[in-house]
């Protein structure tokens, strides 16, 4: 057994983040570890990770006590961790963020020759030493070749024996997907213990051999993937039943309450007419780089149009947020923690932060009413949190993505731009979030998504067009589309 874990608890004040979590994973194996958000998937990881020490509980390293009391001596002792939303320095080269703050030295000076050899060789085990220039800046690669680079540097070191992915392939086109589960696949073959964290239970079946599920804190199970289903892993995750993953209300579409008209940005989206009408939900299919949060961009004046025009309503709206959210539009970004959330502020002041003038007279805001509203979404969306007081920054993923949500609800928008709304959150939150997007269309609302995700596509759209290169093809009964025909479409 390469990693083995016993009654791991860890508190934060008078948090319980983990109870009693025990997990065992074989060396060689990919080993799923799953739950919702705020199951205690990211503190897990972190305390074997060493950023986080555990208050209870036993950890061995093939065999041996293992409980770093820091990243640098977990990345000593063999074990290095993936997050979802790497740090990174964009500015430094390809070698110099994979051996960022262990550079090999020689009499105090950096070795630039052991530097770029140890660089390429981490390359090199990820299946990407030919293809990369490891003198290049960091933001002159696309985001796929950025999350190599991030495992390139997890695996600079030698010894690497467990490697932990969180949400890998989030960022991640289909092929981009691919050429991961290979090097992931590469690495077991080798002896490297990966343990991996995703909310698609398809990648699961398809990558991992192990599992365990974490639910409130607790290991609630665990066993070999092929010896359980889909069903039976998302009950354990939820501890209910989740019969409807797709709800659909009967929904009639109504006027145009958006509408795009040779609609051009400074680079992307190029030349796209589009309607969307009150009652529906218009999906937008297409790889990553092919203009889709630049059109919801272009569309709530957050980047610049070069031409075409945008009506609501039927009226024209110059391209400033300020103007479209007096229209009733409201966009949710696909970027939660740059743009999506402001994390050090609670989730009462989040839910009411573009809403100010309803919370009092003559101008003021009183904290009685924003904490009212807010309360009032924590229970209608089901926000796990402490409170409305606590900070948007302590929550998990999905609780975060519905504080966001629940602004755009207390602003009672009626055209809704959604960029990605279920990125990086469990099933049960997604379903959660499914089954509002269908209320708000059953309610007369018009909603524009874009989604990396066809299944969701299909399910939760009325129609869906594909962008590819920024060009938006023509919208079609979503009944018509399957996910090998979208996928056809979106490469061109």
């Amino acid at each position: 057994m390469r990693l083995e874990l016993r009654g791991i608890a860890k508190s934060f004040g008078a948090a319980k983040a983990l109870v009693d979590v025990s997990l065992f994973a074989s060396r060689g194996a990919v080993h799923a570890v799953l739950g919702e958000n705020g199951a205690g998937k990211s503190t897990l990881m972190k305390v074997l990770s060493g950023a986080e020490r555990a208050g209870a509980g036993e950890m061995l390293l093939d065999g041996h006590a293992f409980r770093p009391e820091s990243p640098e001596a977990a990345r000593r002792a063999g074990v290095a961790i993936v997050y979802q939303e790497p740090l990174f320095c964009p500015d430094l080269s390809v070698r110099e963020n994979i051996l960022l703050g262990e550079e090999p030295t020689r009499l105090g000076l950096v070795d630039r020759k052991r530097a770029t050899d140890t660089a390429a060789r981490a390359l090199t085990q990820v299946g990407a030493a030919r293809s990369f220039d490891l003198e290049a800046p960091l933001r002159s690669l696309s985001s796929a070749d950025r999350q190599l680079v991030s495992i390139a540097r997890a695996l600079s070191n030698d010894d690497c024996k467990v490697l932990i992915l969180d949400e890998p392939t989030s960022a991640l086109t289909g092929a981009d997907t691919e050429r991961l589960f290979d090097i992931v696949r590469r690495l077991a073959s080798g002896g490297v213990t990966v343990l991996y964290i995703s909310h698609f239970l398809e990648e699961v079946e398809r990558i991992a051999s192990e599992y365990t599920v974490l639910r409130d804190g607790r290991s609630v199970a665990s066993g070999q993937v092929a010896d359980t289903n889909r069903t039976e892993l998302v009950s354990l995750m939820a501890g209910r039943t989740v019969t409807e993953l797709f709800p659909r209300s009967s929904r009639t579409p109504g006027e145009v309450a958006l509408e795009l008209r040779g609609l051009s940005g400074r680079r992307l989206p190029l030349d796209v007419d589009l309607q969307v009408r009150r009652g529906e939900v218009v999906g937008i299919a297409g790889l990553v780089g092919s203009g889709r949060t630049e059109l919801l961009r272009a569309i709530y004046g957050l980047d610049p149009r070069k031409s075409g025009v945008v009506t609501v309503g039927g009226r024209a709206v110059a391209a400033a947020p300020v103007e479209l959210l007096q229209r009733k539009v409201g966009l949710l970004s696909e970027d939660r923690k740059g743009e999506g959330l402001a994390e050090s502020l609670s989730i009462a002041e989040n839910v009411t932060l573009s809403g100010t003038s309803k919370l009092g007279p003559w101008g003021l805001a009183l904290p009685s009413r924003s904490l009212g509203a807010a309360t009032r979404w924590i229970e209608r969306l089901g926000i796990r949190c402490r409170g409305p007081e606590q900070r948007a920054r302590a929550l998990s993923g999905g609780n975060q993505q519905k504080v966001a949500l629940a602004r755009l609800l207390e602003q009672n928008v009626d055209v809704l731009l959604l960029d990605e709304p279920t990125r990086g959150i469990d099933v049960g939150s997604r379903a959660d979030i499914y089954r509002l997007i269908d209320e708000l269309a059953a309610q007369g609302k018009a909603v524009l998504m874009v989604s990396s995700y066809m299944p969701e596509l299909i399910g939760v759209c009325d129609r869906i067009a594909v962008m590819v290169r920024g060009k938006l093809g023509a919208a079609r009964p979503a009944r018509e589309r399957t996910e090998h025909a979208l996928l056809l479409e979106a490469t061109g």
